[in-house]
Formats: structure tokens, C-alpha cells, sequence
């Protein structure tokens, strides 16, 4: 390989956004399923309370 074709092949390489899309894709992905998760520890005990409460309202007071 000539200098040459080294050079063209790198650039060529650092032009193509193919994998670069592929890599913000997986850290938004990752950054997405950090801040659900999140939320459903903070907001765990709060949905848990919430739903016990309209059960017994269903129910007529009666245990869940």
C-alpha cells in the first residue's frame, strides 16, 4: 500500500457517518432507559400508594 492509498482510505473512513449514527442512536437509547428507570424508583411507592387506594375504592373498602 502506497502512502497514498492509506491517506484516501482514511478519509474516506472518517467521512462515512454510517457508524457515528449507530453510536448516538445506542448512548440516547441508554440515556432513555437510565431516566425511565429513574422515574419508576422515585415514582414506584407514589403509583403503588395511588393504586391500592382505587382498589379499595372499587372494591368498597375492602383489602387488595
Amino acid at each position: 500500500m502506497t502512502l497514498h492509498t492509506i491517506k484516501t482510505s482514511v478519509l474516506k473512513f472518517s467521512k462515512d457517518e454510517k457508524g457515528l449514527t449507530i453510536v448516538e442512536y445506542a448512548v440516547a437509547g441508554g440515556l432513555i432507559t437510565i431516566a425511565v428507570t429513574v422515574a419508576f424508583t422515585l415514582l414506584g411507592g407514589n403509583v403503588s400508594t395511588k393504586l391500592k387506594a382505587l382498589c379499595q375504592i372499587v372494591n368498597n373498602n375492602t383489602a387488595c
